[in-house]
């Protein structure tokens, strides 16, 4: 292993997205995100996305300097055209629009369209907290996980996140796919030789399998079977035709075997607790925290918790990375 400062770990990215011909503004925003997810024990979405980011780009699949459109759709809507870069960078020009239309309507929602997305959603809804607003966003990816029942890839990986904001305290943060875990995850127990648990997925003849190369060559499952399938379902509706972009399968075929990062559309709705509440907001909120009192005071842990034990190691100690992984990073930069 190889442990870096977070310092480091930001220089690193940069350097390699830069070198590869990434515009500043892109490079910013996706080390940004990157750099999030390793200091909060995301290994998943960490340091290790950044070799995605330069193959798509290799491979033509992303704009390096793509500058987002902001588009006032509607009183309680926003939409950013990525125009083919990086979700990040989209997210980061569309924010406050969406946040002062939440705060003015109640209730806002933000379309990015024809991005490029390999994120952890709750970076993203962490910010959203942070203005005080109660936010859930969603999207597709590739079409690489089966619905309950089949034996076929139709949806994406598909992660829905929510996030709520809490006075003095770490904000009440889930992201989860709807498939049984993130494809990320399945990829680490490849290259790292290892076999993953019964459940992820089948193999290309449907068959239950252990092995991650055999269930990234067929198909991956959703969590809670056919709970999960649907949950799938609504993500490839609401943040795909309802605002005018791509299914997972959709995602999939304009990738045309690239092996690139999905290209597809997110949405992101905002609400705002003091439009709802007026002058009743504090008394409601205090209701809430009783319900987190309830949960933890019985020995159970609060979603993002371990992040956020991780983020604190973190900010003291750096973070680690496979000897692997920062031999493939560092040679990107010859």
């Amino acid at each position: 292993m190889i442990r870096l400062t977070l310092d480091e770990a930001r220089s690193l990215s940069l350097s390699i997205l830069r070198h590869a011909g990434f515009s500043e503004a892109q490079a910013q925003a996706v080390t940004a995100t990157v750099v999030a997810g390793e200091r909060d024990g995301c290994a998943s979405h960490g340091l290790y996305r950044v070799l995605g980011c330069v193959s798509s780009l290799q491979a033509g699949k992303v704009v390096a300097d793509a500058e987002p459109e902001v588009i006032d759709q509607a009183p309680a809507i926003v939409r950013v055209d990525a125009r083919g870069g990086f979700s990040q960078l989209a997210f980061q020009a569309g924010l406050p629009v969406l946040a002062e239309k939440a705060k003015g309507n109640g209730i806002a929602a933000l379309a990015i369209n024809r991005c490029v997305h390999f994120s952890a959603l709750w970076v993203e809804i962490e910010q959203l907290t942070e203005h005080g607003l109660v936010a859930l966003a969603c999207n597709p990816s590739h079409a690489w996980v089966a619905p309950a029942g089949g034996s076929k890839p139709i949806f994406g990986t598909n992660p829905i996140a929510f996030g709520w904001p809490r006075a003095g305290k770490q904000p009440f943060i889930f992201d989860f796919a709807t498939s049984a875990i993130a494809r990320g995850d399945i990829e680490l127990h490849r290259r790292a030789g290892k076999a993953i648990p019964e459940g992820w997925g089948i193999d290309a003849n449907g068959r239950p399998s252990t092995s991650a190369e055999a269930v990234m060559n067929g198909a991956m499952l959703t969590f809670g079977g056919h709970k999960g399938s649907a949950l799938a379902a609504m993500v490839e509706l609401i943040a795909g035709p309802l605002i005018g972009d791509l299914t997972s399968a959709e995602s999939l075929a304009y990738d045309a075997g690239s092996k690139s990062s999905p290209y597809h559309g997110e949405l992101i709705i905002a609400l705002d607790p003091q439009r709802f509440l007026g002058d009743a907001t504090d008394e409601h909120l205090a209701r809430a925290e009783a319900l987190f009192d309830g949960i933890e005071g019985q020995g159970a842990r609060l979603p993002s918790q371990r992040r956020y034990d991780a983020r604190e190691r973190s900010l003291a100690d750096g973070v680690q990375i496979p000897q692997a992984l920062y031999d493939d990073l560092k040679a990107l930069l010859n």
